[in-house]
């Protein structure tokens, strides 16, 4: 019973970034370091981008790189994906061991591979599929529809015991996008305060039809682009939750949601 309570008290999700686009990114006006998920004594790291390795050290409490079991990419770009060597290093000690899974949408292995070629020998390799189920000790998740991005991409709904979480991650707002990610917590990728409609990403505007769409018990926005930054997220959620009568979360760096 005391494992058990342990393994509960441990589960959570960890924003380590929340930078979204180039500029906030390159300019680290907010981390571009990924998603920690553990649960059930299961680890995953999502998106390690620039800074991934060191913000997952600089954690308090230290997040240890080298027991996550699995690295899911939602797509390549460098602001989801720099640090995936550098992580997948840690995962196999260096290199001396054969452990951990990636998850990648094929064209980050195949086309022109961000993966280096010793670590795809020793890390398994699943490459993701619209519509398929996955399974990673005690985290079972799905993929929905390839999104309308610049590369191939895609979001996940994981289940999480009693809780199922979605994540929509880059891509264009169109009809049906929706569909998939209804969950009891819904983390969107937010890079726009208002709408561009010429740029694959989403906006205020798109994420609010989705939270109308989906009417979830919590919508944590995320992936701040600057005219997100400069709109205040802060003073966004506040605005969003009284609108939309759903609590809407504005992720900063370093939050932690308990699951």
């Amino acid at each position: 019973m005391a494992q058990r309570k342990k393994i509960e008290k441990d589960n959570f999700i960890k924003f380590l970034g929340t930078a979204g686009a180039r500029f906030v990114m390159l300019k680290q006006l907010r981390a571009s370091a990924g998603i920690w998920i553990n649960f059930s004594g299961t680890n995953i790291l999502i998106d390690p981008g620039p800074g991934s390795l060191v913000k997952c050290l600089s954690s308090r409490p230290k997040l240890d790189p080298a027991k996550l079991d699995a690295v899911l990419l939602t797509h390549r770009h460098l602001d989801h994906a720099n640090d995936v060597n550098v992580i997948l290093e840690a995962i196999t000690e260096g290199g001396f061991k054969k452990r951990g899974v990636l998850f990648t949408p094929s064209d980050a292995i195949e086309a022109e591979p961000i993966i280096l070629r010793h670590l795809r020998e020793i890390v398994h390799i699943e490459l993701l599929k619209p519509h398929t189920n996955y399974e990673i000790g005690g985290i079972k998740f799905s993929t929905g529809m390839c999104h309308i991005h610049s590369t191939e991409t895609y979001g996940f709904k994981f289940n999480l015991g009693e809780k199922t979480v979605s994540l929509i991650s880059d891509t264009r707002y169109f009809d049906g996008l929706s569909d998939f990610y209804k969950a009891d917590i819904v983390i969107i990728n937010v890079v726009f305060y208002e709408p561009h409609p010429q740029v694959d990403h989403l906006s205020l505007e798109d994420a609010e039809k989705i939270i109308n769409d989906l009417r979830p018990h919590c919508t944590i926005l995320t992936h701040f682009g600057m005219t997100m930054l400069k709109a205040k997220p802060h003073l966004l959620e506040e605005e969003l939750s009284r609108r939309l009568k759903i609590k809407v979360v504005c992720a900063y760096d370093g939050m932690t949601v308990k699951i």
